[in-house]
C-alpha cells in the first residue's frame, strides 16, 4: 500500500506539487466500493467504482490547484478533510462488509509463492519506471517541476499535466484502497487515516526527491519505503508505544528535509 502512494506522490512532488489528501482517499475508495459492490451484487462493479472514485477525486484537486489557483499543500490539507467527511458521511461513520471471493483473493492469494499483492506492487513499479524514464511525458513532468517557466515557453500544456498528475495520484490512492479492502474485507472510512501520507511522503524525500520539484527517481522511492518498513517493524518488535512510533516519523522527516536543503544549499542550487 505504502509503495503505490509512494511511488505517485514522487511523480506529483517531481512536477513540484504535493498531495496530502492521499489517506482520504483512500478510506473514501474503500467506501465507494463497498457501497456498489452491495448495490449492483457485483465485486467487479465495485472495484471498478472505487477506482473511478479515486481517479475523480485526484481530479478535483488538480483543477481546484490550477484553476482557483490555490497552492497545492492548502488545496489538498483541504480535500484531505472533506474527502474524509465525506467517507464518513456514507455510512455514518460505520464500516460496511464486502463479501465476494475474488476480492479476498486479492488480499491472501499467491502466484508462485508471492502475494497477489505483491505482483501488483511490482507491475505497478514497472509501470511507474517506464512512464517516467522511457516516455515523453515523464520527461516532460521533470522539465516542468525543474523550471515551469522554461516549460511553459517548450509549449507544455502545463494545466492539463498538472490536473492529470493529481489524477494519477488519486487513482494510485485508490488502488491501495483496494489492496486494504481484499485484506478487510469491508470499506472502512477511517482506512488510511494512520499517517500514510505522511510517510509516502517520507519515502520519496528519502529516495531523493526534491521538494522543489524536478528530481527524484522511482527507485529511490522504493528504497525510502524499504526504510520506513524496517523502521515501523523494528519499532512494532521493541514493543515502542505508538506515540513515539509517530514522533520518529515525524522526526526522519524533518531530518530527511534538513539534509536535503543543506546538500542543496552547498552544491549551489
Amino acid at each position: 500500500i505504502l509503495g503505490i502512494l509512494a511511488m505517485a506522490q514522487t511523480v506529483v512532488i517531481v512536477s513540484g506539487g504535493l498531495d496530502i489528501s492521499v489517506g482520504s482517499i483512500v478510506g473514501l475508495s474503500t467506501m465507494v466500493l463497498a457501497v456498489a459492490a452491495q448495490e449492483t451484487g457485483s465485486i467487479p462493479a465495485g472495484i471498478l467504482a472505487g477506482l473511478l472514485a479515486g481517479l475523480v477525486a485526484g481530479a478535483v484537486n488538480g483543477l481546484i490547484i490550477v484553476y482557483g489557483p490555490v497552492n497545492a499543500v492548502i488545496a489538498t490539507l483541504g480535500t484531505m478533510s472533506a474527502f474524509r467527511g465525506l467517507a464518513y458521511l456514507m455510512n455514518n461513520g460505520n464500516s460496511i462488509p464486502i463479501t465476494g471471493d475474488s476480492l479476498r483473493a486479492l488480499g491472501i492469494g499467491t502466484l508462485f509463492g508471492l502475494p497477489f499483492a505483491i505482483w501488483l506492487l511490482i507491475a505497478a513499479m514497472a509501470a511507474f519506471i517506464v512512464f517516467t524514464r522511457e516516455t515523453v511525458v515523464g520527461r516532460n513532468i521533470y522539465a516542468l517541476g525543474g523550471n515551469p517557466t522554461v516549460a511553459r515557453l517548450a509549449g507544455i500544456p502545463i494545466r492539463r499535466y498538472q490536473i492529470s498528475i493529481y489524477a494519477m495520484s488519486g487513482f494510485a490512492a485508490a488502488v491501495a484502497g483496494l489492496v486494504l479492502a481484499s485484506r478487510t474485507m469491508s470499506g472502512q472510512p477511517a482506512s488510511g487515516s494512520q499517517g500514510l501520507e505522511l510517510e509516502a511522503i517520507t519515502a520519496a524525500i528519502l529516495g531523493g526527491c526534491a521538494l522543489q520539484g524536478g528530481k527524484g527517481t522511482i527507485i529511490g522511492a522504493m528504497l525510502g519505503v524499504l526504510i520506513i518498513g524496517v523502521l515501523n517493524n523494528g519499532m512494532i518488535l521493541t514493543s515502542v508505544p505508538t506515540f513515539y512510533q509517530l514522533l520518529a516519523k515525524g522526526a526522519l522527516l524533518i531530518l530527511a528535509v534538513i539534509v536535503q536543503e543543506r546538500q542543496r544549499a552547498r552544491s549551489g542550487e
